[in-house]
């Protein structure tokens, strides 16, 4: 997988992974880029990295039986009540390799971590 190479695009960070997990890996990548497609790529910390005005908006990694996602955002009831569904620890979200990436509730994080940096502080 990962060892200790050192990444400088999403791209390379994938192609180290075994088929599944680069496909489900795409699939989050795609919904990121469909929920803010003002982001842009970059690797922070080794992992793939999502920036937006600048900032950091959220990071996936691929692991052998889960792709994690992080920050979680606070959303609202509806969002949470779906988040209870997935496996979750210290922010960070994992969704099953052996399962379909739930395209429609990345997007969802993705759209409320955008509404999330963008308000004004």
């Amino acid at each position: 997988m990962t060892d200790n190479k050192h990444f400088t695009t999403i791209d390379e960070y994938i192609s180290t992974f075994p088929g599944p997990v680069q496909a489900a890996l795409q699939q989050v990548r795609q919904a990121i880029h469909r929920a803010a497609p003002n982001a842009v790529e970059t690797i922070s910390y080794n992992i793939p990295t999502f920036d937006l005005y600048g900032r950091h908006l959220v990071f996936f990694a691929g692991w052998k039986h889960h792709i994690s996602l992080h920050p979680i955002p606070a959303g609202d009831e509806a969002f949470q009540q779906e988040l209870s569904h997935y496996k979750t620890a210290k922010g960070t979200i994992k969704f099953p390799v052996e399962k379909p990436i739930p395209s429609d509730f990345v997007e969802q994080i993705v759209t409320f971590l955008t509404r999330e940096r963008t308000l004004p502080q």
